[in-house]
């Protein structure tokens, strides 16, 4: 008794379904990358939510007006040029070790000003920790 199959399997794949799946995949992934890139530019400086416990030994302040002033300890700050900052940080280290600078800048000073005193900390391997003003309660 002969018995015949009325339905043949198809040996071709159907490549339909793979295309919406990787046609959603593309959009997913175009959409995701335009929505984390403005976020990363959108900071706000010098605001923040955490705030350091201990207190820093040594303080390098820059006012709006770009004025440098630096303190150790519980001295009271004194206006320093940014040529003699690297001598008076180094004098610190040799009083302190095991000391950190805290740095306080104001939010309207540019960004390059803040890097020449990190340049200078990360020259002489001191620890840095940038200030920040707690956020405000709303």
């Amino acid at each position: 008794m002969g018995l015949k199959r009325r339905n043949r399997v198809s040996p071709n794949f159907s490549m339909a379904s793979m295309t919406d799946v990787i046609f959603l995949l593309l959009i997913f992934f175009m959409i995701t990358s335009t929505v984390v890139s403005p976020n990363a530019i959108k900071v706000l400086l010098p605001q923040g939510k955490q705030q350091t416990s201990a207190k820093p030994l040594t303080r390098v302040v820059i006012d709006k007006d770009l004025i440098f002033y630096a303190a150790f300890g519980n001295e009271k700050e004194q206006p320093v040029a940014l040529n003699d900052l690297t001598s008076f940080l180094q004098s610190c280290a040799e009083k302190e070790p095991e000391m950190y600078v805290a740095l306080y800048a104001d939010e309207s000073v540019p960004y390059r000003e803040i890097v020449r005193v990190l340049n200078i900390a990360n020259e002489n391997h001191f620890k840095m920790v940038l200030a920040t003003r707690p956020p405000e309660n709303k």
